[in-house]
């Protein structure tokens, strides 16, 4: 099916092109969202008369996007989940949780329009793209963490296992300790018992 962008879509072309798409995509995403019609002559006919005031609108609407991402870019959120020790979660974080994040910091980003390439199923920071305008795209991290206290050391680039490793490195310190204690009372027994040994009147 040909349409007529009526806005800049990526990897398919800018605002006034006309261009073959799946008849589905057409139909299910860029008809409904405004972002394409028909590629009819009437339609054609039609943009290009529109044509100076959706370029008017476009730039105003870029102005305004970029003015959000400029305070938005680069932000992070910590987002509490329950994960197994090795660091796997329980469920995963979606563009919807992303949005309440946002939203509770005052940035108002409708859940469309982020994207999360890969799933977020492990603890870890992972960064979401945020989709303002055709041409404002902008990154935020997501530390994702069981708790404030492991969110933090995250965020100080330790992982779960470099934490896990110190605990248990610290654990087997503390073993090795306790042993070198008990061995050394052990010393102190034998000297104790040597020199009464060595103060028998017998000796003499």
């Amino acid at each position: 099916m040909q349409v007529i962008l009526l806005e800049r879509v990526a990897k398919l072309g800018q605002m006034g092109d006309v261009v073959s798409v799946k008849p589905g995509y057409a139909r299910n995403y860029l008809l409904p969202q405004g972002k394409a019609l028909r590629a009819s002559q009437d339609n054609i006919a039609s943009f290009e008369t529109r044509k100076v005031e959706l370029e008017a609108q476009n730039l105003e609407t870029r102005k305004e996007a970029e003015a959000l991402g400029a305070k938005l870019d680069g932000t992070k959120y910590v987002v509490i989940r329950q994960a197994s020790d090795g660091g796997a979660l329980y469920g995963s974080v979606s563009p919807r949780d992303v949005a309440d994040l946002l939203d509770a910091a005052g940035f108002k980003v409708e859940r469309r329009q982020i994207i999360i390439g890969t799933p977020i199923k492990t603890l870890g920071l992972h960064k979401a793209q945020i989709t303002l305008h055709p041409e404002v795209e902008v990154d935020v991290t997501l530390n994702v963490a069981r708790s404030q206290d492991e969110a933090e050391l995250q965020a100080a680039g330790k992982t779960i296992q470099d934490v896990a490793a110190e605990e248990e490195a610290a654990a087997e310190f503390e073993i090795a300790e306790l042993f070198d204690d008990i061995g050394a009372a052990g010393i102190d027994e034998d000297d104790v018992r040597n020199q009464g040994e060595s103060l028998d009147p017998r000796d003499n």
